[in-house]
């Protein structure tokens, strides 16, 4: 799967759970809407004192699922982190294009924006006979 295919995916499918680590190494997930960056970045956001933000600033490593209720499911890992600067506000207007009704959670300060750089993600498409799987081509960071 190319990386504009990916794109287009997440901002089809909108949603997923996203799965961090607590400081014992227990899972710990959350059903949140997610976005793409053109860069083929997921980009959510989370309340500042969330668990994932606090699991996230501790180790930024995270699975991600999306999709499921068409029969295709989108795997991926990778490292998370609270972007600054032009990153953040490049992030925060990809998820804003994608979830416009959230903009006054940003405009309050009572949401942060995580952004997810991926190492591996996979599709899934089980609606057919057999199952088919696709390695999505990550971007070289």
């Amino acid at each position: 799967m190319g990386l504009d295919e990916f794109v287009a995916y997440v901002r089809a499918q909108r949603a997923g759970v996203v799965s961090t680590l607590a400081t014992d190494g227990s899972p710990q997930a959350a059903y949140l809407t997610i976005a793409a960056t053109e860069r083929g970045e997921l980009v959510f956001d989370a309340k500042p004192d969330s668990r994932k933000v606090a699991n996230l600033r501790r180790d930024g490593r995270i699975a991600v699922v999306i999709g499921g209720a068409d029969g295709t499911t989108l795997q991926a890992e990778g490292r998370a982190d609270l972007p600054e600067g032009e990153e953040l506000a490049r992030c925060t207007a990809a998820y804003l294009d994608a979830f416009p009704e959230f903009a006054g959670s940003f405009d309050t300060g009572t949401v942060v924006v995580l952004r997810v750089v991926l190492e591996w993600a996979r599709h899934g498409d089980f609606r057919g006979a057999a199952p088919r799987m696709r390695e999505v081509e990550v971007p070289a960071r």
